[in-house]
């Protein structure tokens, strides 16, 4: 399981960091500051609480906040619809979904990949494995060999980055949908240890995943430089399979008519 040690307090520290006092209304001082961000005083008066309380909340010597805090702590620190679901879970207030997800994807949903053939279908499981693709979707992970947990490809894969021609971007939402699944799904044994096995392994996953930043994954644009079709323009929608929590349709069209040509290419065997 993710460690729950003090992951509140981390979270707060971290989205105090990010925010700019002058976004946040106050004066922006920045050459008596010793720190990026705001400081604990700071955020103890935007929430409306105690200085003395909310570094107790910092520091993991409070668990137990109110929603009415919680809800204040959110809005202090600018929190979007993910960060502030992720918070209130962290406080106790919104369970994760208990047990293991199913890694089994139904045969009506495998069926349903292929109602896309010209387009890129796959459902992902909660740590990000592709748990289903359709044809169009194998292909375009063919540069990875079998590697099937996009995280782990992202990361490691020697391909990734003259695939992914944005990796940075890709790589980060990738950590931030990781971050948020971790809180909602905090008995799945396969986050925990792919986030062990990144965090020990790559300095760059290390570095997002201590950010804090959580965000769903949404509709995004992805180009790929394919090494048998090249450059292919994405726009991808996330879907929620509802009766498998955990689980996510991706579906990727093509931006252009050069990108739906090669997504027909892709489509075909490249034996054919």
């Amino acid at each position: 399981m993710v460690s729950r040690d003090n992951q509140l307090g981390e979270f707060l520290r971290a989205g105090r960091a990010r925010l700019e006092p002058s976004e946040a209304g106050l004066p922006g001082d920045t050459t008596t500051r010793r720190v990026a961000g705001l400081r604990r005083e700071e955020v103890a008066v935007l929430s409306g609480v105690s200085a003395d309380y909310y570094t107790r909340l910092e520091q993991g010597r409070e668990r137990n906040p109110s929603a009415q805090v919680v809800t204040a702590l959110a809005r202090a620190l600018q929190l979007g619809p993910d960060a502030r679901d992720h918070l209130h879970r962290l406080a106790g207030l919104h369970p994760g979904v208990p047990g293991v997800p199913p890694t089994r994807v139904d045969p009506s949903l495998v069926q349903l990949l292929d109602a896309f053939p010209r387009a890129a279908a796959y459902v992902l499981g909660p740590a990000f494995d592709v748990l289903a693709a359709n044809r169009v979707a194998e292909a375009l992970l063919s540069p990875f060999g079998g590697e099937r947990n996009m995280p782990r490809i992202l990361f490691t894969h020697s391909a990734a980055r003259a695939v992914f021609v944005e990796w940075p971007l890709v790589a980060g939402a990738t950590v931030h949908a990781l971050r948020l699944n971790a809180g909602l799904f905090p008995s799945d044994p396969g986050i925990s240890a792919l986030v062990a096995e990144l965090s020990a392994g790559s300095a760059e996953f290390r570095e997002l995943w201590a950010d804090h930043t959580v965000a769903g994954l949404t509709r995004a644009y992805k180009v790929f430089v394919h090494p048998r079709v090249g450059r292919v323009e994405l726009t991808y929608q996330t879907f929620d399979v509802k009766d498998a929590p955990g689980q996510q349709l991706l579906v990727g069209t093509a931006e252009s008519l050069a990108a739906q040509d090669a997504i027909d290419q892709l489509a075909v065997p490249a034996h054919a």
